[in-house]
């Protein structure tokens, strides 16, 4: 269960007060390195999972929780800040609850569920947080990347409707598929 990959994942969990702290006390700097660490983790233990072969279904369980505590609680406070637009975060917050809400019925009808990202959802998450980490480092370093924001923000909403539908019809067909085998 504590392969090097988890533990890795878990450190970007530890990293989410310490982001939400720096965020509360508006050093924007501290919060885009913090947040650029919890990025490259996420990068190297999945990486690692795959190179080492130690994945589980422990990491496939924790790593989306880590993801989304360190995306939504950035995304929530950048937005409440100003820095994101409100639109952005209340979208992306709709789309994990339709997410979350799938899942969790699915399991309660099967009693099982396998957690397995779609290429889309990888896709959704990847913009989210290149999204995060360039109004972060805009905010913080002043790279000039403002013009660009506008175009992200909206690719970023477009791949997160577009997954968050994907999921639903994903859950449809699995649940159609377990009631078709109960007759």
């Amino acid at each position: 269960m504590w392969t090097l990959p988890n533990l890795i994942t878990f450190c970007r969990i530890l990293l989410v007060p310490f982001i939400v702290w720096a965020l509360l006390e508006r050093d924007i700097a501290l919060a885009f390195w913090l947040f650029a660490a919890a990025a490259v983790s996420d990068l190297i233990d999945g990486n690692l999972a795959r190179l080492l072969d130690q994945r589980s279904e422990f990491g496939a369980w924790l790593d989306p929780i880590a993801d989304k505590l360190v995306l939504l609680s950035t995304l929530v406070l950048l937005a409440v800040d100003g820095l994101l637009p409100m639109w952005f975060a209340v979208l992306v917050l709709m789309r994990d609850g339709v997410v979350l809400g799938g899942a969790v019925a699915y399991r309660g009808l099967t009693g099982g569920l396998k957690v397995a990202p779609s290429w889309l959802g990888k896709a959704a998450i990847l913009l989210e947080f290149v999204l995060v980490s360039a109004v972060l480092a805009e905010a913080a370093l002043q790279l000039g990347l403002a013009p660009l924001l506008p175009s992200l923000f909206w690719l970023a909403a477009a791949v997160a409707v577009a997954s968050g539908l994907h999921y639903v019809w994903v859950w449809a067909m699995k649940t159609q598929a377990f009631l078709q085998t109960l007759n």
